[in-house]
């Protein structure tokens, strides 16, 4: 059985200010909150649209959505998802880094005890190597292109896969 509730929430934005916003929650059996995702744009890449979009739709699907803002360091993004409780972190990059600040950030989460943090990549990724960031421990990668709709309900099949009162 499904229930509905209109509630409002918060949502940082990226200097740090909290805005209030009307979101549609869906509670599927088990599920007592909606599930926490800290996106992020780690490094220098000054493009933030993707992002935005991204955190928008998965706040419009019921999740909680945490966006850190432009030019983040990989210690910033581990210690937003560790203070914020995610479940989820989605990292947006566009400029070429993601081979050397995405271990950075798995590794932080690992180091701090969150490395069952679900990883989700996303922007201007080469074919070759979404293999080497799987291997790293990346559960998905999404290049431009895919549809809204896919990206939020591949991520609520995944964090509900993880939730041991839905698997039992």
């Amino acid at each position: 059985m499904v229930t509905a509730s209109l509630q409002t929430a918060l949502i940082r934005n990226y200097v740090g200010r909290f805005q209030p916003l009307r979101i549609l929650w869906l509670v599927f059996g088990s599920v007592e909150r909606p599930y926490r995702v800290v996106v992020a744009k780690p490094g220098l890449d000054g493009h933030d649209r993707g992002a935005k979009v991204i955190a928008r739709a998965l706040r419009d699907a019921g999740f909680e959505v945490i966006y850190t803002g432009l030019h983040q360091t990989p210690e910033q993004v581990v210690q937003t998802v560790v203070q914020e409780d995610a479940d989820a972190v989605g990292l947006s990059l566009l400029s070429g880094a993601h081979l050397t600040l995405i271990p950075r950030i798995i590794d932080g989460l690992k180091g701090e005890g969150v490395g069952d943090v679900l990883v989700v990549v996303g922007g201007i990724i080469p074919e070759a190597d979404i293999p080497k960031l799987k291997e790293m421990g990346v559960a998905e990668v999404f290049t431009p292109g895919a549809p809204l709709p896919q990206i939020s309900e591949w991520l609520e099949h995944a964090l509900d896969a993880r939730e041991p009162n839905l698997n039992s």
